[in-house]
């Protein structure tokens, strides 16, 4: 065991329950699981089986590569790979049992040539981002002209712009897009009535008139993520992040601390080293300095701001307000926990919580708490 390794602790039973409380706003419609980016940095091996005893039947991922880990874990679940063909490696989604999801003409046409004894893929609707998916009009001349399953598809589907933001106006602009889409499809006389849709994402489980289809996509709020920052957090906190003390030293009043010399202790301080840093996925930009009041650790019960930048390897901490006797070195300093939830940190770090948690770095103990 490496004393110096900062220690990530992953509770399952919160990510399993967190995707419980989404199956619930649910409804009627099957609760999916974003898995992607390596389980948003959980690991894919450790949260997939977790979700799959939950009860969740179907997962994203982004890569080929990820669609085959998740199948080595998951033998019987239905798993699409949301960034398309991968280089059109149709023996991999044959042998692996994996879905594309089309996003261009191109991919529907290979697909509808070389799918055959393929599952079913999905369909990517652009509603809004510009990103990835046909655009609407292609979508209305194919699905009133052609019959979705002749090509290999079996779901539609959208993925909203700003759902997490109230009112935005590309949202209800989405819907409407999307519901019209879906009225074509299951119209009297449609050739594809009966294929099953998906629109939300985990903000969209929260968004009030936000039509559940047949399928949901929740991701960030699996791990614990505000899925509505304007208002409280409903989901339970998945991880926690634990850094050892090394080192603790007195700084007189007015001397530096850190590179730069960009935080001046403004009395006599007494500042902690923690075994932690950007090397580590904690973001540089956490760092408090004059111009930007940045991120902060619980010691003791204490919130304690950094003081100075954020290193490669290291933190330091402001520790003058606790007790002399209530922290040493060998203590442990609480980074994300205790009140420091992953969005609280991502906004110190002058980014989202999606970041920090995708961050996670490869030199943290792990322990999976079941």
């Amino acid at each position: 065991m490496d004393d110096h390794a900062a220690l990530l602790t992953i509770d399952l039973s919160a990510l399993a329950a967190n995707w419980r409380l989404l199956a619930t706003r649910a409804g009627a419609a099957e609760c999916g699981a974003v898995v992607k980016a390596d389980a948003y940095g959980l690991g894919i091996e450790a949260a997939v089986p977790a979700l799959a005893k939950a009860g969740c039947k179907t997962f994203f991922v982004a890569h080929l590569s990820e669609g085959i880990r998740a199948r080595s874990v998951e033998p019987e679940a239905a798993i699409y790979i949301l960034n398309g063909l991968a280089d059109a490696r149709l023996a991999d989604y044959r042998a692996h049992r994996l879905r594309p999801v089309l996003g261009s003409q191109a991919d529907i046409a290979f697909w509808a040539a070389g799918g055959a004894g393929c599952e079913p893929a999905a369909l990517h609707v652009d509603t809004a981002m510009n990103r990835l998916g046909i655009r609407m009009e292609e979508a209305l001349a194919l699905v009133r002209s052609q019959r979705l399953a002749d090509l290999g598809i079996g779901l539609t589907m959208t993925h909203f712009a700003s759902a997490e933001v109230p009112g935005a106006r590309d949202t209800a602009a989405q819907i409407a897009a999307f519901t019209a889409l879906q009225n074509v499809i299951q119209g009297a006389g449609s050739l594809n009535q009966g294929v099953p849709a998906s629109l939300c994402n985990s903000s969209g489980h929260f968004l009030e008139g936000a039509p559940k289809f047949q399928l949901t996509r929740p991701g960030y709020a699996l791990y614990g993520g505000n899925p509505m920052p304007h208002l409280p957090n409903p989901m339970q906190p998945v991880i926690r992040l634990e850094a050892p003390i090394i080192q603790i030293h007195r700084v007189p009043k007015g001397e530096a601390v850190g590179y730069n010399g960009n935080w001046i202790a403004a009395r006599d301080s007494r500042i902690a080293t923690i075994s932690c840093g950007y090397a580590d996925g904690f973001p540089r930009n956490a760092g408090n300095t004059p111009s930007h009041r940045g991120g902060s650790a619980i010691v003791a019960g204490i919130e304690c701001p950094f003081a100075g930048n954020v290193s490669m390897d290291l933190i330091t901490l402001d520790v003058t307000d606790v007790p002399e006797s209530k922290v040493k070195p060998g203590d442990v300093a609480t980074l994300i926990g205790d009140g420091l939830d992953i969005d609280r940190v991502g906004a110190s770090g002058k980014t989202i919580g999606y970041e920090i948690l995708t961050s996670l770095g490869k030199r943290y103990r792990r322990v999976m708490k079941r």
